[in-house]
C-alpha cells in the first residue's frame, strides 16, 4: 500500500466536525444561526484541522424536532438562507480543503410535507401509499422511540378513518420503503444535493429506513442501501455514506454489506461508546477493552466512526440496566440529567467535573482509536449544556466564540436568540473560542494538537485493532497495525500515577519507540518489551519506528 493511495477513501483518514446552522453564527443577528455566518467561520474550522464538515438538517421545517421533521427535502430553511448561501459554503470550505457531508432524513417526513398533506385528504391521494396506513394497528405494535413521550406508533386519522405508522413522533409519519415511487424520490434527493457539491450523507436512522412495513415482502432490505451506493458512486465517485446504526456489531456488519461491503462507508461505533462510559465510570478500560476487541473487521474501503458525544441524548441503551444505573449514577445523578430511560443529556466535561486530565484522555483516546474521529461543535472548547432547557436541547445551545454579548454568536437581544446560553463555570465568560484560541494551554490547542497528530498517522484510520496486556490495572493498552505503519498508545483511566510494562511482540533490532507528542525516543527491546510511567489520567502515543524508517511526523 503506498500513502497515495488514503487519498481515494478520503473518509478513512478524515476529521468529521457536526454541527446545527442556526446555532453556529449568526450573520443578520436575528438570533438564528445561518448559512452566512457559518461561511464567516470556515477559516476558523480549516485552522483547527476539520477536514468533513456534517451539517444536520437545514430544510424547510416546522422544526418540532429540531429540524428532523422535514417539509422539503429540496429546500432550505429560509431563516438559514438559500440555495445560493448553500453553494457559496460548499465552495468555500473545498477551497480550505474542507468537504462538506449533509443530514438525509428520508425515513419520514413532517405532517406538513406536500406528501402528507395530499395522502391525509383522500385514501384515493397520489401520494396515499407515501406513508404507511392499516384499518387497526397491529397486535404486536414495535416500541417507540421516544418512550414515554409517545403511547404507540399508530395514529388515527379521523378523515380517512385509517391509522398511520410512524415509529419516532406522532407529527413524523413514516415514508413506505416498499414503494418504489418513494425509492425514487430519495434517490433523487440524493442527486440533487450531490449536483450542489456534497461529498456525501450522513444518514440518519437507518434499520428504520430500510425496515419494510408488517406483512409486505421486501426480499432483501439491503439491497436499497446497495443500489443507493452505486448510484452515488455514479454521480459522484468520491462520495461518502456514514451511517446511523445503533445495533449490536453482528447486526452493524451487515450495514457495510457484509465481508464484501458495497453499502455505508461508515458507522458510528454505538457500542464501544457506551462501553467508555462505562469504563469513565468504574476508572477501569475492561469494559471498554472488551467492547474494542467485539468490533468485527470491516471490509476493505470501509471504517469505524468514533465519537464522544453526539447531537443527541447520550444513548446507554447497549449496556445492561445494572450498567446503565452506574453511569446514571456516575454522570447524571439528577432525574433530569436523563432522558427516555436510558441517556443523558450532558456535555462531557461538566460529566467529568470539568477535569482537565480526564477530559484530555478521552479525546486522545477518541484521535487514536482506529477509525474516524467525529467531533460535536463545541466539544472542542469544553462547552456544557443548559439544563433548563428540556431533553436534547440541552446541548444544543449556541456556539461560544467570545465573552461578549451572546457569546459572540449573535447582537441580537438575548431573549431573540434561538436557544439560551449556559451557566455558571460554562457560560461564555469562562468558555469561549476567543479566550483559548491563543493560549498554548486550553482544550482547543490540545485538539488542535490531536488533530495534527492524527492527521500525519494514517496508520489509525487504515490500520488494524491491536489489544495488549498490561501489568498496571486501570491501563488501556491498544495499536493500529498497518502497511502505513505501526503505533501502540496507553491511556491510564485511574487517578493515580502508575508504572506498567507491555510487551508488543518481537520487533527487528535496532527498533525505536518514537513518542508523537513529545521528543522522547526509546529503544525497543527485540522481545517487544516496554515498561512506561502514566501520569493520573495520562496518555502515550507510541510510533513503531523499525531501522530505516524515515518518518518524521
Amino acid at each position: 500500500m503506498n500513502i497515495t493511495d488514503t487519498s481515494d477513501l478520503w473518509w478513512k483518514s478524515a476529521v468529521v466536525y457536526c454541527l446545527d446552522i442556526e446555532t453556529y453564527m449568526d450573520d443578520n443577528n436575528d438570533g438564528v444561526g445561518d448559512f452566512a455566518g457559518l461561511a464567516r467561520r470556515i477559516d476558523y474550522l480549516a485552522d483547527l484541522g476539520i477536514t468533513c464538515l456534517w451539517l444536520m438538517p437545514f430544510y424547510p421545517s416546522p422544526d418540532r424536532d429540531d429540524g428532523y421533521d422535514i417539509s422539503d427535502f429540496y429546500g432550505i430553511d429560509p431563516r438559514l438562507g438559500n440555495h445560493g448561501d448553500f453553494v457559496e459554503v460548499i465552495r468555500t470550505a473545498k477551497d480550505r480543503g474542507i468537504r462538506v457531508i449533509v443530514d438525509l432524513v428520508v425515513n419520514h417526513t413532517s405532517d406538513k410535507h406536500p406528501w402528507f398533506v395530499s395522502a391525509k385528504r383522500s385514501r384515493d391521494s397520489f401520494y396515499r401509499d407515501f406513508y404507511v396506513w392499516r384499518d387497526e394497528p397491529p397486535a404486536n405494535e414495535q416500541p417507540t422511540v421516544f418512550p414515554g413521550e409517545e403511547a404507540s406508533v399508530w395514529e388515527h386519522d379521523p378523515r380517512t378513518d385509517q391509522y398511520f405508522q410512524h415509529v419516532f413522533y406522532k407529527h413524523q409519519p413514516d415514508l413506505n420503503i416498499a414503494n418504489p415511487r418513494v425509492r425514487d424520490e430519495i434517490v433523487k434527493t440524493v442527486g440533487f444535493w450531490l449536483a450542489l457539491g456534497v461529498s456525501g450523507f450522513r444518514i440518519d436512522a437507518v434499520p428504520f429506513l430500510i425496515e419494510p412495513p408488517d406483512g409486505v415482502d421486501l426480499g432483501d432490505p439491503h439491497d436499497f442501501l446497495r443500489d443507493l451506493k452505486r448510484f452515488l458512486q455514479r454521480r459522484s465517485s468520491d462520495a461518502a455514506l456514514l451511517g446511523e446504526v445503533n445495533l449490536p456489531f453482528a447486526e452493524q456488519l451487515d450495514f457495510f454489506g457484509g465481508e464484501r461491503g458495497g453499502e455505508l462507508d461508515l458507522q458510528f461505533d454505538f457500542m464501544s461508546m457506551q462501553a467508555l462510559y462505562l469504563s469513565l465510570a468504574r476508572s477501569d478500560p475492561s469494559a471498554l477493552r472488551e467492547s474494542l476487541a467485539a468490533r468485527p473487521a470491516v471490509p476493505d474501503g470501509a471504517a469505524w466512526a468514533n465519537f464522544v458525544r453526539n447531537h443527541d441524548e447520550l444513548t446507554l441503551d447497549k449496556l445492561s440496566d445494572a450498567e446503565r444505573e452506574e453511569v446514571f449514577e456516575a454522570f447524571a445523578p439528577e432525574e433530569y440529567q436523563r432522558v427516555y430511560g436510558r441517556g443523558i443529556t450532558r456535555r462531557l466535561p461538566p460529566m467529568l467535573d470539568g477535569d482537565p486530565r480526564r477530559i484530555r484522555m478521552v479525546y486522545s483516546l477518541l484521535f487514536s482509536l482506529p477509525g474516524t474521529p467525529v467531533l460535536f461543535y463545541g466539544e472542542e472548547i469544553g462547552m456544557g449544556e443548559n439544563s433548563d432547557v428540556p431533553g436534547r436541547g440541552a446541548v444544543r445551545t449556541p456556539m461560544q466564540w467570545t465573552d461578549g454579548k451572546n457569546g459572540g454568536f449573535s447582537q441580537t437581544s438575548p431573549g431573540r436568540l434561538v436557544g439560551p446560553m449556559p451557566g455558571d463555570g460554562y457560560s461564555p465568560e469562562h468558555v469561549n473560542v476567543l479566550k483559548q484560541r491563543n493560549d498554548p494551554d486550553s482544550l482547543l490547542q490540545f485538539i488542535r494538537h490531536l488533530i495534527r497528530r492524527y492527521r500525519v498517522s494514517p496508520e489509525i484510520g487504515w490500520g488494524e485493532l491491536e489489544l495488549f496486556e498490561t501489568s498496571a490495572d486501570g491501563v488501556l493498552a491498544h495499536g493500529v497495525l498497518s502497511p502505513l505503519g505501526r503505533m501502540i498508545t496507553l491511556h491510564n483511566f485511574t487517578a493515580v500515577p502508575v508504572r506498567t510494562r507491555v510487551e508488543i511482540g518481537a520487533v527487528e533490532e535496532g527498533t525505536m519507540l518514537l513518542d508523537l507528542h513529545g521528543p522522547e525516543r526509546m529503544a525497543l527491546d527485540v522481545s517487544g518489551r516496554v515498561e512506561l510511567e502514566l501520569a493520573p489520567y495520562g496518555f502515550r502515543w507510541l510510533r513503531v519506528s523499525p531501522p530505516g524508517d524515515t518518518r518524521i511526523g
